[in-house]
């Protein structure tokens, strides 16, 4: 991972150098048209791997409220999520580059908006990967909780079933539009001209059945153990109260 990162510095530093002596230097434009152009080639190819190995690094780190990783595909849900954690940090280094560029130097950028939007629909997909493995979608109890064990599980396996049907048929409906807009690389339209609709709609497709998956993980994790019963305390996060006190002096 060090050496990824420290790869990844040096090119980005060569680049910046070079943009500052050189008219023709490699600018935000040609990032996303590496075709022919080694240095981007390499940046690219390091970021990813920074990025990819951080990710995996941190995944076996547990927050004081995430539950255990305890199905077959958890372990790949807790490296996405970790991915969309880094994502967050990326959005943030991009609007703050750009707050700089245009109210400082007066020189605004015509990437930085859309590159936050393409990050931000790769984090909101793996977000909802990552609320699947720790059970954190919206769910109304009440019912539920009245249930017998055999009658929650019935209740499980139709809700799975639902996600099943919903995931097929999305997949059903929106393969031949995400492979065509995929393969010629469909652009945003505007003057930096990213490839979103070309990577985010095959990534809605492949992301939605790592969802499901997921699922069938939770399921299977989830079917021998003891009912659960859950009230609104069950909302109330402890540690971070006990955080914000510490903050506050109290």
């Amino acid at each position: 991972m060090l050496v990824f990162i420290g790869a990844t510095l040096l090119l980005y530093a060569w680049l910046v150098v070079n943009a500052l002596l050189f008219e023709d230097a490699i600018d935000m434009f040609d990032m996303i048209r590496p075709k022919g152009r080694f240095v981007v080639l390499a940046m690219l190819a390091s970021l990813a791997g920074a990025i990819l190995l951080a990710s995996i690094y941190f995944s076996d780190t547990r927050g004081a409220i995430e539950q255990e990783a305890d199905g077959f595909f958890d372990i790949v849900s807790l490296v996405t999520s970790r991915l969309s954690m880094i994502m967050v940090a990326c959005i943030v280094l991009v609007m703050l580059y750009e707050v700089v560029s245009r109210y400082v130097f007066a020189r605004p950028t015509l990437w930085a908006n859309e590159l936050s939007l393409w990050i931000a629909g790769f984090l909101f997909l793996f977000a909802g990967q990552y609320a699947m493995q720790q059970r954190s979608h919206i769910r109304i109890y009440v019912i539920y909780d009245m249930m017998p064990r055999w009658m929650q599980k019935t209740a499980d396996v139709l809700s799975l079933n639902l996600l099943l049907f919903f995931t097929f048929a999305l997949v059903w409906g929106g393969y031949s539009d995400a492979m065509r807009r995929m393969m010629r690389l469909e652009t945003f339209g505007t003057a930096w001209d990213p490839p979103l609709p070309g990577t985010l709609k095959p990534a809605i497709l492949i992301i939605i059945l790592l969802v499901t998956i997921q699922a069938v993980s939770n399921l299977i994790a989830d079917w021998n153990k003891e009912p659960e019963h859950h009230s609104p305390a069950d909302e109330i996060d402890e540690t971070e109260i006990d955080k914000i006190r510490k903050t506050l002096g109290t």
